[in-house]
This record gives structure tokens, sequence and C-alpha cells, in this order.
């Protein structure tokens, strides 16, 4: 995406020092960035990389702006406003409303006809999604579940039924939202296990990102629950009725019990149990 200096600041609350007309159309490293291309520093052992940069812009902070040889965007915090900007000139074209001849889509379904409906998808019946989906190849919805507006499914993405998710939804290849528990009760005897069947739902907020073979399932009785603003990496698992508050943060490879309340705005680093 090609966006000015000028539009940039705006955008991102930046003190520009250099030309508004300015246009750049990609993020690239100090070292790497060619002149149509944004950058950023937020630590002194750049320093040297900034000095030499052939950037076109590079966002950065009042004690650096000395040492910028290019059009600058003075920010308190570099690292948010990079975030903001790269997000920016990333952005992707929204939803066609191009649903493709291959997907399968039951009854009694409401989707928004701006809706982007891609190769293999299966969707079940009494599915409602909302406007501005994308619903990435091979994906299956289950039946009864319900999608809010702008969510954006990548690929080979599993909801399964009864599943409830809010707006602005991203969810990554091979994850799995609302699948059963791991719920059993042992027999008498050593006669084994009795399944304990999973009635309740996986519940997703608003702005939740989930990464890449992650798994939520549902409840047993009650909902398992993702606040809103909560971000979870690639390879976590969440058991059944785990209630993770508003905002927080979960790495790569961290396991939550069945259960679990996780609060608001907490940090759950990799491999966390």
């Amino acid at each position: 995406m090609d966006i000015t200096l000028k539009q940039l600041s705006s955008e991102i609350g930046a003190d520009l020092k250099g030309e508004p007309d300015y246009v750049i159309d990609s993020c690239a490293t100090l070292h790497d960035a060619a002149t149509h291309q944004l950058s950023f520093i937020y630590d002194q052992k750049y320093l040297a990389a900034l000095e030499n940069t052939q950037a076109g812009v590079v966002i950065l902070s009042t004690d650096y702006l000395n040492y910028c040889p290019t059009n600058a965007l003075v920010v308190d915090n570099p690292y948010l406003a990079y975030a903001k900007a790269a997000a920016l000139i990333s952005s992707s074209i929204k939803s066609n409303g191009f649903q493709h001849p291959s997907a399968v889509i039951g009854d009694n379904c409401q989707i928004d006809h701006t809706c982007e409906i891609a190769a293999n998808v299966v969707i079940g019946n009494n599915v409602v999604i909302g406007r501005g989906c994308r619903i990435g190849a091979g994906t299956v919805v289950a039946d009864n579940v319900n999608i809010g507006d702008e969510c954006s499914f990548i690929a080979n993405v599993t909801i399964c039924k009864n599943s409830k998710l809010g707006d602005m939804v991203t969810i990554h290849p091979g994850a799995v939202i609302g699948s059963d528990g791991f719920g059993f009760v042992a027999k008498p005897n050593k006669q084994g296990w009795q399944k304990i069947p999973q009635l309740g739902r996986a519940v997703i907020g608003n702005d939740v990102e989930i990464g890449s073979n992650t798994s939520i399932d549902c409840g047993a009785l009650e909902d398992t629950i993702i606040g809103n603003g909560v971000k979870i990496d690639n390879l976590v698992m969440v058991a059944h009725n785990v209630r993770i508050g508003d905002h927080t943060a979960i790495a790569g490879c961290a396991g939550i019990a069945g259960s679990t309340v996780v609060g608001k705005y907490c940090t759950l680093a990799g491999g966390v149990g």
C-alpha cells in the first residue's frame, strides 16, 4: 500500500520531520531498507545502521533524531508506532464477496454478501457469518456457529459446532476452536473410561488472534471463554471451561488445564503450563 508521510504521521500520531508528500510502500530493516521503504529504531545498538540507512523514512524517538539522514517520524514509543505503521502499509484489500464454486454451504445459513469464501470451504447448517469476513481455503465451520464481522481465517481452520466468535478475530492455519474437552470418568473395576459429553461452547471475544495449530476446547457444561483482545501464539492448548481475561498474551507451547481462570492483561511465556 502506497502512503504519504503526511498521511502516515497523522495515522500514527507522529511529528514529521521531512517531506509530507514523500511516498513509501513497504517496510524493512535499517540495514536493508531502500528509498521507498519505512524502518525504525528503538535501541542504540542499531545507531550505526541508522546513520547509514537508505530508508525513505525512519520512526524514532527524539534521542536519535540528530543521527537520522532521512525523513523521520518522531514518537515517544517507536516500536508501538512501527507496529501501527506496518499494519497500515501491509493491509490487504478488504473482502470482495467472492464465493468459490467448490465451497459447500449448509441449510439456513446467514452469510453476509461481503464475505469471501475460498476453495474447499465447508460450512454447516444454521451458521451466521457477519460482514467482511474472509474464510480461507479448506476451512470447516460446523453447525450452529456464529461469527462476527471482519474475521479472517487464513486456511484450514476448524470451528466446531455451537462456537461463537466476535468481531475482528484472526485465526491461523491448523487451529481448532471448540473441539471436545478431555472429559472421561473411570469405570469400576478397571473397565476403562466413560466419555463425558462436552456440552458447552467455545466463546471468543473481539479482536482476538489465535496462532497456527492452537486448540481451544469447548466447555463441558459451562463455556470456555477467551476475552477481548487476547493474543494466542502457535501450538497453545486451552482446555475445557478455561476463562482468559481481556488483552492477555500467551506465547507458544503453553498449556492451560481445564477450568483455569487467567485474569486480564496477563502474559504467559513460551512453554508455560
